[in-house]
């Protein structure tokens, strides 16, 4: 059995060019994306690959049974 602990962090997106970059606020990791939905998509595996969370990414949605 695996726990897994769930954590909400905050995170600031501003645009720089045509870049979206995502940065959490508690946490000193940073990404970024084309799009803001990507910016943040990207964020949560870099903070899963931060946390080193293997197999999967801690901050992602479940998958559906």
């Amino acid at each position: 059995m695996i726990n897994i602990m769930k954590k909400t962090f905050s995170t600031v997106v501003w645009q720089e060019d045509e870049w979206f970059v995502a940065q959490c606020l508690e946490v000193d990791v940073t990404s970024q994306g084309k799009t803001e939905k990507k910016a943040l998509k990207n964020l949560r595996e870099a903070l899963a690959l931060h946390f080193n969370v293997p197999g999967r990414y801690c901050f992602a949605k479940r998958p559906k049974d």
